[in-house]
């Protein structure tokens, strides 16, 4: 079974629609005793998992047997926050008796979906020092992913998502939205911006990132978009240069240890202190192979150091961020590998309830519900960014000109590489075609 499945998300194009972008159709060739789809949706505002979750839960509980059959999984979790009571008993329906999937009641705390500790709560194992969930023997897969995989497994593409449309806006929804649409004109869709000139955050408050403009198309991995306020502390931070974030690091930086003591690997046993690399880039120059810089490579930029923990507005995420980037550039590789980990006793009272954090952010106001609108979305234009996924971009399978219909393949992997296909999410004319991107004129 494990075969024909892979190579049927191969040919849909499935990746981790949580964020990651990584290939699904390599998770479903490995081999496991335990399958968990990620249906946590940790950061504040998004609702797509959970009101697909409501509206189909079946795709999802069928997408989640098929994995599981592919991996070889004895166990299958499906792990929900308490809170979406209503997508939880939607699950529980959609499991047949006898069935081997089973649900997770998780807390309502961030960031119970990384999936380090989404492995912890579930099965007790601790991910070694950059590891991945498959160390331990188990595969996660977002709920998102696993509808699109039994999407594939029935020979339909992944050529849309649920994206939720928060903050600043008229009608907070949650749509379903071709890949490659502007950002602008779906965030159009739930009645436009309430202000001027406003900021968009593309994914969640903790972990997005700011939007170029309004042009930026939709991709495999976007989840929410945030419209906010230039003004708004999320965008302000965000928008800061590496200059001033040093700079401030430098000034103010007390080490007071809240970064570290509430830093989720941390908690898990792994060697990141936030607060010793902030303290370690404060010199001018520094062996690339001291441990607290390397420590870059086990930060998961949740946010939780410089959004949540930090009183002084320092910002240890995006400091360990340019770090890691840095690192690799120079071609360094992590050297931390420890396996035999102990997580902090004190782990379980340092979870932060996800009310707590929307207060904290400055997102209460926002924090409403962004029920599901299924009607069809057909933007003018479409851009499908070859690179939607972690790996290799996709090689262009077409020529400006061409007549494309909605499911045609527009992407390759490339021969021998990691990498997922692209394929066209309207009908229409192909305007152009270049290395980072086809657009499709919709008619």
């Amino acid at each position: 079974m494990a075969q024909p499945v892979a190579k049927a998300i191969e040919k849909a194009g499935v990746v981790g629609a949580g964020g990651g972008g990584f290939p699904t159709h390599v998770k479903a060739s490995a081999s496991v005793d335990v399958l968990l789809a990620n249906g946590a949706e940790c950061e504040p505002l998004l609702r797509s998992d959970s009101e697909l979750m409501l509206s189909d839960a079946e795709k999802v509980v069928r997408g989640t047997e098929l994995m599981r059959e592919a991996v070889g999984a004895t166990r299958a979790i499906v792990a929900l926050k308490r809170k979406n009571a209503a997508a939880i008993d939607a699950v529980r329906r959609a499991i047949a008796d006898g069935s081997a999937v089973e649900v997770l009641i998780l807390d309502n705390v961030y960031p119970a979906g990384d999936e380090f500790l989404l492995v912890f709560e579930a099965t007790g194992r601790v991910i070694p020092e950059g590891g991945i969930p498959l160390d331990v023997g188990v595969v996660v897969n977002n709920v998102t992913t696993l509808s699109q995989v039994a999407d594939a497994v029935e020979g339909r593409p992944v050529t849309s998502r649920l994206v939720t449309v928060q903050g600043e806006v008229a009608t907070p929804t949650t749509l379903r939205v071709p890949i490659g649409a502007p950002i602008g004109e779906v965030v159009e869709l739930a009645g436009d911006a309430t202000i001027e000139d406003p900021a968009v955050i593309v994914g969640g408050p903790m972990m997005g990132r700011l939007a170029r403009d309004m042009s930026e198309p939709v991709t495999k991995t976007v989840a929410g978009l945030i419209v906010l306020k230039r003004d708004h502390r999320l965008v302000t931070t965000r928008a800061a240069t590496p200059a001033h974030v040093l700079r401030v690091a430098r000034a103010a930086c007390c080490q007071c240890l809240a970064c570290t003591e509430l830093c989720p690997r941390w908690l898990l046993g792994h060697d990141l202190m936030p607060h010793r690399t902030v303290r370690a880039v404060q010199y001018d120059t520094l062996p690339e192979d001291h441990a607290h810089i390397t420590s870059a490579f086990l930060c998961c930029e949740c946010g939780m150091c410089e959004l949540f923990a930090c009183p002084l507005g320092i910002q240890p995420r995006a400091i360990l961020a340019s770090l890691k980037a840095e690192l690799t550039r120079r071609g360094v590789a992590n050297p931390h590998h420890r396996a035999d980990l102990t997580p902090d006793g004190v782990r379980e009272y340092r979870q932060i309830p996800s009310g707590r954090l929307v207060q904290r952010l400055g997102l209460t106001e926002y924090d409403r519900p962004a029920p599901l609108d299924d009607r069809a979305v057909v933007p003018a234009t479409v851009t499908l960014a070859m690179l939607q996924h972690a790996g290799a971009p996709a090689v262009p399978a077409v020529a400006a000109g061409d007549r494309v219909l909605a499911g045609d393949v527009v992407g390759e992997i490339p021969e021998g590489k990691l990498g997922a296909r692209v394929h066209a999410s309207i009908d229409g004319t192909v305007r152009s075609v270049s290395g980072e991107g086809i657009v499709i004129d919709a008619g």
